[in-house]
């Protein structure tokens, strides 16, 4: 069922999570699907919690880790299913706000390995979050809002002069 619900998301987007039109694609009838997930939201949500989550590999240098997230990162924008998932949860979030919610679970989910890499190099919470900030936005305005590829290179300068600048502090 979750399959197809993510068939239908990638391929449509959030708004084809109804009941009705995951009946028509599973052959599960609709009071079952109702039962199971109400609103599109839920199936979303669940959606997300079996959601695979890239392993974290560590180099033993932080900065190697830093520069490996952004490929694994830039990666993951530019395939299926993560890229399209994504622009699929700010359309419903815009359209449902209990939505926001699971668009900030997700987001959070992507950026969690590299508040990874910076917290096991000591890096302090506040300074990580600007780090991270600095080299996620960018990424996440072409691959949500430009429709472009995420500039993987802007992204590895980023890390660079971020890298630079906490190794002198």
């Amino acid at each position: 069922m979750l399959n197809a619900a993510l068939d239908l998301v990638l391929a449509e987007g959030a708004a084809a999570l109804t009941p009705q039109r995951l009946h028509t694609v599973t052959g599960v009838s609709r009071s079952t699907v109702y039962r199971h997930w109400p609103t599109p939201r839920a199936v979303l949500e669940d959606l997300i919690a079996v959601a695979p989550h890239p392993p974290r590999r560590s180099g033993g240098d932080w900065g190697t880790d830093l520069h490996a997230e952004v490929d694994l990162l830039c990666d993951r924008l530019r395939d299926k299913p993560v890229g399209v998932f994504l622009r699929a949860l700010v359309t419903a979030a815009a359209a449902d706000p209990t939505a926001a919610e699971l668009r900030h679970r997700y987001v959070a989910d992507l950026l969690a390995p590299f508040h990874h890499v910076l917290r096991a190099a000591g890096v302090p919470a506040p300074a990580a979050e600007d780090a991270v900030a600095a080299i996620i936005s960018p990424l996440l305005l072409d691959a949500l809002l430009l429709d472009r590829p995420a500039d993987r290179a802007r992204a590895h300068r980023t890390a660079d002069d971020i890298i630079a600048q906490l190794e002198r502090t």
